[in-house]
């Protein structure tokens, strides 16, 4: 199915025979231990009501508990391979980048013209990016939606985040010796357990709110200020490094900026003392692009209390915890450290309905809605934000160099 461009730059029109509908088709996710899936059965429907077909390879959705014949019954068709799934169709959902896991290259399965909305990491990996626009496809980019709000319902990352700090507290609490909440029982009183959670974004907030939910006392750092008044609103104590370096530490976008080696030796300072007296630390900080600071030392970690839990959310970006090591649980100075890869796919029924909600999302405005054809605004904000390549050439700023 060909793509033809009006004169207009701002709109692109698929054409398609008598009565035929956009097809999108959805892959299995190779990853190994990706168990998310890019559409569930509510999506679908909705999809199909948007005017589209909708291509599942078989098994795709059995790590999220979403069968074939659950997929089926919400009017999809069921493809018997990767190859099915992915030619001819117009759009190609997927959670994860192409790869060529499972004795499967996607990317070649990827036909020019072809639309791939996706988590693709192409800041980290710019061949990538290059070779989708060999391939000939139109990609965007899902993880780089601009922070405005008209794109949160689309946010992939928030979504993710906020079950992966979710899973964190609990991936602690299965592995703290000790409860979270103050008990209080015949034989004497069980003190609350104490939860730092450092970086305070999308997962360090759900990170508070379900530590505070199951009775634990919970502090909270940020570089940026303004978190402050979010940690308190949901019960956690804000514990301030350097007020006056922290006034400019949030980019346009709400991000947290690279912060000077000064404001990081005084955080190791004030982190370092209150550290000591924690049972559970849970690391979020993130800095697009670039490799997780590290914010835990292993002097750190030594100091915590015999039995203490570390669990570090940053460590597929590097680590914020020295001795934390992906995929792995490790005990280091009698602390354990948790360093579970892909924490999502651990919730993988609920990060997979939000995942396909937000390509839903995502996908809704560029429909027209009376001939159900794609009606893309090249010019809008939320396309030229996502969008890595077209017509063959890499064009998102940030990967060409033009980046203001």
């Amino acid at each position: 199915m060909g793509i033809f461009m009006e004169n207009s730059p701002s709109v692109v029109f698929h054409i398609f025979s008598e009565g035929a509908k956009m097809k999108i088709g959805v892959p299995k996710e190779r990853v190994p231990q990706e168990k998310r899936v890019a559409v569930s059965p509510d999506s679908i429907k909705k999809l199909i009501a948007l005017g589209f077909e909708v291509v599942v390879e078989s098994g795709a959705g059995d790590g999220a508990c979403f069968s074939d014949g659950v997929y089926s019954e919400a009017g999809a068709s069921i493809a018997r391979d990767a190859a099915g799934a992915l030619s001819d169709v117009d759009i190609v959902f997927k959670v994860r980048p192409p790869s060529k896991d499972g004795g499967v290259d996607e990317l070649s399965l990827l036909t020019t013209g072809t639309i791939l909305v996706s988590s693709l990491g192409v800041m980290s990996n710019k061949p990538l990016a290059d070779a989708l626009a060999q391939q000939g496809v139109t990609a965007f980019a899902m993880e780089m939606l601009p922070r405005i709000t008209r794109a949160q319902s689309m946010d992939i990352l928030s979504s993710q985040s906020n079950l992966s700090g979710y899973k964190a507290v609990l991936d602690a609490a299965g592995e703290l010796g000790r409860a979270f909440p103050m008990m209080m029982t015949a034989a004497g009183t069980i003190a609350p357990a104490k939860v730092f959670v450092m970086g305070v974004g999308v997962a360090g907030l759900q990170a508070i709110a379900t530590a505070k939910r199951m009775g634990a006392v919970v502090t909270a750092t940020d570089v940026r200020p303004a978190t402050k008044e979010q940690v308190e609103s949901l019960g956690g104590k804000f514990l301030v490094v350097d007020p006056d370096m922290e006034k400019d530490a949030q980019t346009e976008g709400g991000y947290a900026k690279e912060m000077p080696p000064e404001y990081f030796e005084k955080q190791k300072q004030v982190v370092a003392e209150h550290i000591k007296k924690q049972d559970v630390v849970i690391t979020t900080a993130l800095i697009p692009g670039r490799t997780a600071p590290i914010l835990v030392t292993d002097e750190m970690v030594k100091s915590m209390p015999s039995g203490a839990v570390i669990v570090d959310l940053a460590v597929e970006a590097g680590g914020n915890v020295e001795g934390s090591e992906l995929g792995k649980t490790v005990t280091k100075h009698e602390v354990t450290i948790v360093g579970h890869a892909n924490v999502p796919s651990r919730v993988a029924q609920d990060a997979s309905t939000l995942f396909a909600k937000n390509l839903l999302n995502f996908m809704t405005p560029l429909v027209d809605g009376e001939t159900q054809k794609l009606n893309i605004d090249w010019e809008d904000e939320i396309i030229q934000g996502t969008l890595v390549c077209r017509d063959g050439s890499v064009v998102h700023p940030a990967l060409t160099g033009q980046e203001s």
